[in-house]
């Protein structure tokens, strides 16, 4: 059942302060980050005085209600934690202290991690013709149901514990990804050892399958994430737009490479709902010959420590974007070729651990939901 706490304008609880000081070139100072999307505040950086543009700074302390002007709306805000104490901000943040005889600084932290806290800075920023700056008069008349100060302690004391089972949960889950992937790793190393080597175009060969384009139909496409993080899906091309990209098409069980970023790990088998889309021709498709090598087996080793030093090798250049892979030299690195018998049981692990990591995943996706609604029903009166 929700609790009948009183409302009380922010106003009331909070009073904007302009703790003024001038930079001396001598001195150093430390300077924040205020990350959007309710994600609080960190100490970017401490930088000497002669390297601050603007001398006329504002000290923030901690405890303190901090917001961009600008970007409040956008979840720029949060309390000042301790570490961040005599930081400095420009005048385009706000400093507020709390009376902390009806507020705890703590309780109000987690209250700016709700949506609700949004919508305030939102409200506040809506119909000036600032580009949507907050305005202060406007924000300060938003209301909150503001509890005893014993209550709010018991609130806090209750929602750090339920965090901390949540934390307990997610650290769970990253410790076994972990071992599954260390346990891929020793697998590979076993089947590959002294294994015969072979150039990749003996094992896995590049296939390119042209797509000849038309005007009226569209194309699913698909890339490839760097760090071996797997492929997903782009908005389709259309073919009367296509102008300069020349689409080829994907098959599942493919070796999908990104020509541009095959050196930072942007390699993925394609999978079965990735069959039948289409790759720009800055992608390259590997296909491995059946009874020799598995798409599985070979990817994973080029995303291992030698096989990434093989594919940047292979792709000359200090820049970026112009580190571009040459496919004759990619068609060149030597892989290890164990029997095919232990590449497919290899496979077979790697699907074994794919079906974990997709429980995992959705295990992630609950338990990010899991504070926000702990959250919702506290400042409600509910938990």
């Amino acid at each position: 059942m929700t609790k009948t706490w009183p409302l009380v304008r922010l106003g009331d609880v909070f009073r904007r302060v302009k703790d003024e000081v001038m930079v001396e070139e001598d001195e150093s100072y430390a300077r924040l980050t205020i990350r959007m999307n309710g994600n609080g505040i960190v100490q970017r950086d401490r930088v000497p005085g002669r390297e601050i543009g603007t001398k006329r700074q504002f000290i923030a302390r901690a405890g303190q209600l901090v917001l961009s002007k600008i970007d409040a709306r956008n979840g720029a805000f949060g309390i000042l934690p301790p570490h961040c104490d005599n930081a400095i901000i420009t005048g385009n943040f706000w400093a507020f202290d709390a009376d902390h005889e009806r507020l705890i600084p703590r309780f109000f932290d987690y209250l700016t991690k709700t949506r609700m806290f949004v919508d305030f800075c939102i409200r506040a920023s809506e119909g000036t013709t600032n580009r949507l700056y907050l305005q202060e008069d406007q924000f300060l008349t938003q209301k909150i149901m503001l509890p005893p100060l014993a209550e709010q302690r018991r609130i806090v004391a209750r929602i750090e514990e339920l965090a901390a089972q949540i934390n307990e949960a997610c650290t769970l889950r990253e410790e076994i990804e972990r071992d599954l992937n260390a346990m891929l790793a020793a697998a590979h190393r076993q089947i590959a050892a002294g294994a015969p080597r072979k150039q990749l175009s003996e094992a896995a060969p590049l296939t390119r399958r042209p797509v000849t384009v038309e005007q009226e139909r569209s194309y699913p496409a698909i890339a490839v994430r760097s760090f071996g993080r797997g492929t997903f899906h782009k908005p389709p091309l259309v073919g009367s737009e296509v102008t300069w990209e020349k689409p080829f098409l994907v098959k599942a069980g493919d070796i999908l490479v990104s020509n541009i970023k095959a050196w930072e790990g942007a390699l993925a088998v394609a999978k079965s709902e990735d069959d039948g889309r289409v790759g720009s021709h800055r992608y390259l498709t590997c296909v491995p010959i059946q009874g020799v090598a598995t798409a599985r087996f070979v990817c994973f080793h080029l995303l291992t420590p030698e096989g990434l030093y093989e594919v940047g090798e292979a792709s000359p250049g200090s820049a970026d974007r112009n580190r571009t892979l040459s496919a004759r030299a990619f068609m060149r690195i030597p892989i290890p070729v164990p029997e095919y018998s232990k590449q497919v049981w290899f496979d077979s692990l790697c699907a074994e651990v794919d079906a974990l990591k997709r429980l995992q995943a959705e295990t992630a996706v609950e338990l990010d939901a899991l504070l926000p609604a702990i959250l919702d029903r506290a400042f409600k009166g509910e938990l």
